[in-house]
C-alpha cells in the first residue's frame, strides 16, 4: 500500500525538530554536547585571532572558523526545516543571534573583496553565539543530569555575567584596537570591561573612539539593570526556603512562617501548624 509523501515529509520534520530540542536521548545529548563544544571553540578561535600569530597558525584558525561556521549554517537550515512555524523560528532572538554570529565568516567567503579586516566589527558579534547557552538553561533537566531550581537560577546569572562581559569586550575591541594602543588584544578589552563594569575604574585603559564610549555606557547600563534583577530572584527564592506555601484566604499573602497562626500582613487567622516537628 503506497504511503502519503506529505506524511513522510512531516515525519522527517518532526524527527529533525525532536533531536534538535531533545536532551534526554543518547543522540539528543550527543548533539547538545557537540554544539556546546563547537560554540566554545568558535569563541576561542575569535579570541585567539586577536593575538599576534604566525601565518601558518592564522590559516589553521581560519579553516577551523570556516568549518565550524559551516556546521552552524547547516544547523540553522535544519532548525528552519523542522520548525512548526518557520517565520517564528527565523525571528526568534536566539536564531537571529546565531545568524549574526556566522554572518562575518559567510561574508568573507561569499562577497569578493570582503576581507577579514573589512568585516572586523561584524566579527565581534560572534560572541553572541554564547547566547545559545541559554537554550540549555530553560529547564532544570540538562543532558548531564537534573539540578535544583536555585542552582539553575545561579547558572543563568553566571551565564548572564559571562555573556555581558564577552559581548561587551568583543565590541569594545573591535571599536578600539585600531586606534587605541592599549587595546591590542581581546584580553585587553576583556580586562577593561571587567574593570569598567565593576566600577573600579583604574584609568589605565580609556576609550578613544565614540563607539568605544557608547559601548561602555551600554554595557554598564545593561549590567546595573540585568544582573541585580536576576540576582534578586535568586535571593528571593532562597529567602522562601524556610517558609510554608500557605495562602491567606483574606489578603492572598503566601509563604508564611512555619509556626504562624495569623497572617503577618492582615492578621487573619490561618492556624498553620508547625511542620518542623515532623
Amino acid at each position: 500500500m503506497p504511503t502519503d509523501p506529505s506524511s513522510d515529509h512531516r515525519d522527517r520534520r518532526e524527527l529533525v525538530r525532536f533531536y534538535l530540542l531533545d536532551h534526554r536521548t543518547q543522540l539528543g545529548k550527543a548533539i547538545d554536547i557537540a554544539l556546546l563544544a563547537l560554540n566554545l571553540v568558535f569563541i576561542a578561535v575569535y579570541v585567539a585571532e586577536t593575538y599576534p600569530l604566525s601565518a601558518a597558525l592564522q590559516t589553521t584558525l581560519w579553516r577551523f572558523e570556516v568549518a565550524i561556521a559551516s556546521v552552524f549554517l547547516v544547523e540553522y537550515g535544519l532548525r528552519l526545516y523542522g520548525a512548526r512555524d518557520r517565520l517564528d523560528e527565523a525571528t526568534d532572538p536566539y536564531t537571529i543571534a546565531d545568524v549574526l554570529a556566522i554572518l562575518p565568516t559567510v561574508l568573507v567567503l561569499a562577497v569578493p573583496g570582503a576581507t577579514i579586516a573589512n568585516v572586523g566589527f561584524l566579527r565581534a558579534v560572534r560572541v553572541l553565539r554564547a547566547l545559545r547557552f541559554y537554550r540549555f538553561t530553560q529547564d532544570a533537566e540538562f543532558f548531564f543530569g537534573t539540578i535544583s531550581d536555585n542552582a539553575l537560577r545561579a547558572l543563568k546569572l553566571l551565564l548572564t555575567v559571562l555573556v555581558l562581559f564577552f559581548v561587551s569586550a568583543g565590541l569594545f575591541y573591535s571599536a578600539e584596537h585600531v586606534v587605541n594602543p592599549k587595546v591590542s588584544t581581546f584580553g585587553d578589552a576583556f580586562y577593561y570591561v571587567v574593570v569598567a563594569l565593576s566600577t573600579v575604574g583604574f584609568g589605565d585603559i580609556v576609550p578613544l573612539t565614540a563607539a568605544g564610549r557608547w559601548i561602555t555606557v551600554a554595557a554598564i547600563l545593561t549590567g546595573i539593570i540585568v544582573i541585580p534583577w536576576q540576582a534578586s530572584k535568586i535571593v528571593r527564592e532562597w529567602s522562601r526556603r524556610d517558609k510554608v506555601d500557605v495562602t491567606c484566604p483574606n489578603c492572598g499573602l503566601s509563604a508564611h512562617d512555619r509556626d504562624a497562626s495569623h497572617c503577618k500582613a492582615c492578621g487573619h487567622v490561618i492556624y498553620q501548624e508547625d511542620d518542623s516537628s515532623e
